[in-house]
């Protein structure tokens, strides 16, 4: 997809099983669905419109919902894609969809959108997003395939203990206080010796202080099969240009050397540090994708954590990790609400982000993990359809996409 005030369509197909085709989407529908979508999900610039977003926003009333996804469709899915879509749905395939959207469409829940009704994009069709075709074929890519990889270990760095941030603070937990019976702990303990870093106690593996930068480099040059990130994310607007300042929070300490600004005692690690490694910082520098070798499935969940794809040159979190050697990433379009703003405004005694991220993490460690994603997301759409509550609603569970190489 490409923008030039409409939108600029193209689809092939995988050895030309299907026609070839070509389509302009219209400015002012663009524009129109997608104020529509904006004002349905969380503005990471405005962290006090959640509350609105959660109580009255498209994503989280079943009517509006329907009406939004419907909007979409009608706005951005091609009539000729739509009709082999349905031809294909009718034969019993299901096609894999990868999707290179626009940056202004890059927030779309593809997943979700509805070409009829009573059907969504995920009922018919297993969907992901394509990265830039500059890092898919830089020449410095080297590619870490889990085929190779997956028995090797899961480092799972969860709700890490930000320096100079409290608890309660705007970089403070994103899970809550730890608790060994929890969904996420009870999840996590099963890998064992497996997981990186080690814990005796479900417990340890939360709000740690010693998962900082060189930590991170060392497990990962020790080899990795999936790198797991629950956390925080932040990034420039896209209007500044400047994807590369995306940052991950880490326990790193501010005396850290590195690209990003230190904020209090604390030095984020930014998507230029994962680029550039110690370009311009040592004499000798070493580059990024050698201090730190993303292993073959990347899980960012974090708020906005493929927030690089809204950018015109993609050089974010998502696409440093790719670049680093990922096959793919699983990453959010938009913030994500926790379970304590869940708490707080549904009498709910479900974790929803903790759910999620035990389905992420599922996924990454199948042998399918895109369709087994969907899978989730598939049952998610029908709790929803069916009990739509606060807490089943799309505006957690279809912010995930994943990104491939």
């Amino acid at each position: 997809m490409a923008d030039a005030g409409d939108v600029y369509v193209s689809w092939r197909w995988a050895d030309d099983a299907l026609a070839r085709g070509v389509a302009v989407l219209p400015r002012d529908e663009v524009r129109e669905v997608l104020r529509t979508l904006a004002g349905a999900v969380p503005d990471p610039a405005r962290p006090e419109d959640l509350r609105r977003v959660m109580t009255e926003g498209a994503l989280v009333d079943p009517t509006a919902e329907s009406a939004l996804a419907q909007a979409l469709s009608r706005a951005l899915l091609p009539y000729g894609l739509a009709v082999q879509l349905y031809e294909l749905s009718q034969r019993g395939i299901r096609p894999h969809l990868r999707i290179q959207p626009s940056p202004r469409l890059a927030q779309v829940p593809w997943e979700i959108i509805a070409p009829d009704p009573a059907i969504r994009l995920l009922d018919i069709a297993d969907v992901s997003l394509l990265a830039p075709v500059s890092v898919v074929h830089s020449p410095e890519r080297i590619v870490h395939r889990w085929n190779e990889t997956r028995d090797l270990p899961v480092v799972a760095i969860l709700d890490p203990r930000v320096p100079g941030f409290r608890a309660d603070s705007e970089l403070g937990s994103v899970l809550g206080r730890p608790n060994a019976e929890s969904t996420v702990a009870q999840h996590f303990s099963r890998y064992g010796a497996r997981l990186l870093p080690h814990a005796s106690d479900p417990v340890d593996l939360f709000r740690r202080t010693d998962t900082d930068r060189d930590w991170l480099s060392d497990v990962l040059r020790q080899g990795a099969s999936r790198l797991v990130y629950v956390g925080h994310v932040t990034s420039a607007t896209p209007e500044s240009g400047y994807s590369e300042h995306a940052e991950l929070h880490l326990s790193c300490t501010a005396d850290t050397r590195g690209f990003a600004t230190p904020n209090r005692t604390h030095r984020p690690l930014s998507a230029k540090d994962l680029l550039l490694g110690t370009h311009s910082l040592d004499p000798t520098p070493t580059a990024g994708r050698d201090l730190w070798p993303m292993p073959s499935r990347v899980a960012l969940i974090a708020c906005e954590s493929g927030g690089d794809l809204r950018f015109t040159e993609a050089l974010g979190l998502t696409t440093a990790a790719l670049s680093a050697g990922a096959e793919l990433v699983t990453a959010t379009r938009w913030p994500l609400p926790t379970d304590h703003a869940f708490h707080t405004l549904t009498p709910t005694t479900t974790y929803p982000l903790q759910a999620a991220i035990c389905a992420v993490d599922t996924a990454h460690d199948s042998p399918t993990p895109i369709p087994t994603l969907l899978t989730w997301q598939r049952s998610r759409l029908a709790t929803w359809q069916t009990t739509p509550t606060l807490e089943n609603s799309p505006l957690l569970w279809a912010a995930f996409a994943t990104v491939t190489g």
